[in-house]
């Protein structure tokens, strides 16, 4: 079974290097990882006390972000190795002044593995939510290294719940604890004689909370709310902007709007803005004047970074993704007490499923759907209060998590 992995890794490697010829994605985490070995044995010094936190991409980051800074608070002599499987992570975020050292996660062999291990010597390691690697989960359990599981969800059609899913059942057996989002994800788990496990919530209500007490003020977003009703569009993609804007056209814009595509290059922006038959209506966030403001109801942002600070201008909040492979992040909208709105695919995010069910956010499937959903909005401002409140109040539920998870590791 181990060496059916490794061909797959192999095989998948090879397809990289052949995708790297014109796709820039695949050309940067090719790239990425030339040298890492040479630099990290620059970098890590014998004495150093590494803990390793691996993150997937750019939101299992966000997950363990709280972890990172509330480690290097209460142990300062503990130095961050923190890595990314994803270009989207880790060119975002390879400046991360909170970790002492970042890169890719060498490609899972047992060559790698081993020799990666040998440079950084780490007291302990955290994997947040997903990503088992093989040849590496097993090399630290040779080592008997501390592993942990930060925000982990599981659920039962995956692998591990398989009856023949031999390989992936040992994996989990070679962490040293799980600490996962709820109660469903634990049974699971013990179904399959895992018993190691603590439900300690997800770190990310952690980190969004703290966006409500760093959040940027941004001027000209507050001029162009003043005294309107405003809905914020979040990571949208194409199916979003589509029905976003055949709502906004045929409403005789009685809400402002402010949409944050998932993708900010030119291109498309300006699809994005073909779709507005008044073009007078709309502007970038780059290009607009403070005198516009007034006139124009419409605004595109072709900046990263600042959709966090964002959301707290807005009266309702659509997050998009939910008509791709799943939605994006809707607790940073929810914690500054937005009801929120999104396409049919939520099911793999328990704050989704658990926001349904206590009122403060919708699904949608068409158009219509978003269209009675909004409709009842504007016609009641009590309904976005209250279903705003229940957003914020959730967010404050359920923090908590890095404390727990930290309360239950020991550190030397």
């Amino acid at each position: 079974m181990s060496f059916l992995y490794l061909f797959g890794i192999k095989l998948f490697h090879l397809l990289v290097q052949l995708a790297s010829i014109f796709n820039a994605k695949a050309k940067l985490w090719l790239n990425g990882r030339k040298n890492i070995f040479e630099v990290l044995s620059h970098q890590i010094q014998p004495e150093d006390k590494i803990a390793w936190v691996h993150c997937a991409s750019l939101g299992e980051f966000e997950q363990g972000r709280p972890l990172i800074e509330e480690l290097k608070k209460r142990h300062p002599d503990y130095k961050i190795l923190l890595t990314f499987f994803s270009p989207s992570g880790f060119e975002i975020r390879k400046n991360y002044e909170k970790a002492d050292f970042v890169c890719y996660l060498p490609l899972d062999t047992p060559r790698n593995a081993k020799q990666f291990l040998n440079i950084v010597k780490p007291q302990l390691i955290f994997f947040i939510k997903y990503e088992f690697w093989y040849f590496f989960l097993r090399e630290i359990w040779k080592r008997k290294i501390p592993l942990y599981l930060v925000s982990g969800i599981f659920r039962k059609n995956q692998r591990f719940f398989r009856r023949y899913a031999v390989l992936s059942k040992e994996m989990l057996s070679w962490f040293t604890h799980f600490f996962v989002q709820n109660e469903n994800s634990k049974q699971l788990l013990n179904s399959i004689n895992i018993q190691n496990v603590t439900v300690t919530g997800d770190t990310r209500f952690d980190r969004v909370f703290t966006i409500t007490q760093q959040s940027k003020n941004l001027p000209i977003i507050e001029k162009f709310a003043q005294n309107n009703t405003l809905l914020i569009a979040g990571s949208t993609w194409k199916p979003d902007e589509e029905i976003l804007i055949k709502f906004f056209n045929q409403s005789n814009n009685q809400l402002k709007l402010i949409i944050a595509p998932h993708e900010t290059h030119k291109e498309n922006i300006d699809r994005i803005i073909k779709l507005f038959p008044d073009k007078n209506l709309v502007r970038r966030y780059s290009e607009v004047i403070e005198s516009e403001l007034s006139n124009i109801k419409v605004l595109i942002i072709d900046s990263i970074g600042i959709l966090s600070s964002i959301y707290k201008y807005g009266q309702i909040a659509y997050i998009g993704g939910g008509f791709g492979k799943g939605i994006h992040n809707i607790l940073e909208a929810a914690t500054f007490g937005m009801p929120i709105i999104f396409g049919p695919e939520f099911k793999k995010f328990q704050e989704a499923i658990d926001l349904i069910n206590l009122g403060g956010a919708s699904s949608i499937s068409k158009f219509e759907d978003f269209q009675d959903t909004i409709n009842s909005f504007i016609e009641n401002d009590e309904v976005i209060v209250r279903k705003g409140n229940i957003s914020s109040n959730y967010v404050k539920k359920m923090k908590g998590a890095t404390d727990k998870i930290l309360s239950n590791i020991y550190l030397k």
